[in-house]
């Protein structure tokens, strides 16, 4: 796999206010402007860009365009993401900014948000899923791998828009050792009341991991978007 390096907002740089301004989006398959669709790729702590794009390989990309942002420090936010969101600030409002950038980026190419998938494992499907629901708005597909939405329980929420049908993937082990059960199923829930299409699979025993059915799933995702 091909990839390119994309800057959407000038060099890199340090600052507490926006720490992950100006870090690197890395690029795979079609370039926008030939692609049907589009999928942002959003990795998860301690991991990378290019790692996120290695799962892209076990899948069926043709006529896509991949593209996943680089976290700086390779970190989105440095609290977990059952924390009160004030203790992961500025990190996370910075981070969902560099989402909204990718899908800007996209946009203006001419690939509109209902054929663009969202996809993130661990941290970087909890940014996603975030993401998705404060900017609710009919997407491609949203897949959340291990992750569920940020905030401590009970913490009031900031959803806007409505999913308007998007299809949502959320797979999960019943004892991941990061993500508690009931956030999925609390995301599910919070996610269908957006009106999303939620598939929400645990698997017993399972661990901190991408399986084969979640692999199955995600590829049928992309199968539908490219027959859109």
């Amino acid at each position: 796999m091909k990839i390119t390096t994309l800057s959407l907002t000038g060099a890199a740089t340090v600052s507490t206010a926006d720490p992950h301004s100006g870090q690197p989006v890395l690029a795979a398959g079609l370039p926008l402007a030939s692609a049907s669709a589009a999928v942002l790729l959003v990795h998860g702590r301690g991991a990378s860009a290019e790692d996120i794009l290695g799962l892209a390989q076990e899948l069926d990309c043709t006529g896509l365009a991949l593209l996943a942002p680089q976290a700086a420090g390779n970190t989105w936010y440095p609290q977990r993401f059952l924390a009160p969101s004030a203790l992961n600030q500025p990190w996370l409002d910075s981070a969902l900014a560099a989402l909204g950038k990718v899908v800007e980026h996209v946009t203006a190419a001419g690939i509109p948000p209902e054929r663009l998938l969202l996809l993130g494992f661990s941290q970087g499907a909890c940014l996603a899923l975030e993401y998705a629901a404060r900017h609710a708005r009919r997407y491609g597909a949203l897949v959340g791998l291990s992750g569920g939405l940020i905030g401590a329980d009970g913490e009031p929420r900031l959803d806007s828009g409505t999913l308007a049908g998007t299809p949502v993937f959320l797979g999960c082990s019943d004892v991941d050792p990061h993500i508690p059960l009931q956030r999925v199923h609390f995301t599910s829930q919070t996610l269908q009341a957006l009106g999303g299409q939620v598939d929400e699979r645990i698997y017993p025993g399972m661990g901190h991991t991408v399986n084969q059915d979640e692999l199955a799933a995600v590829q049928r995702l992309l199968d539908s978007l490219r027959a859109r």
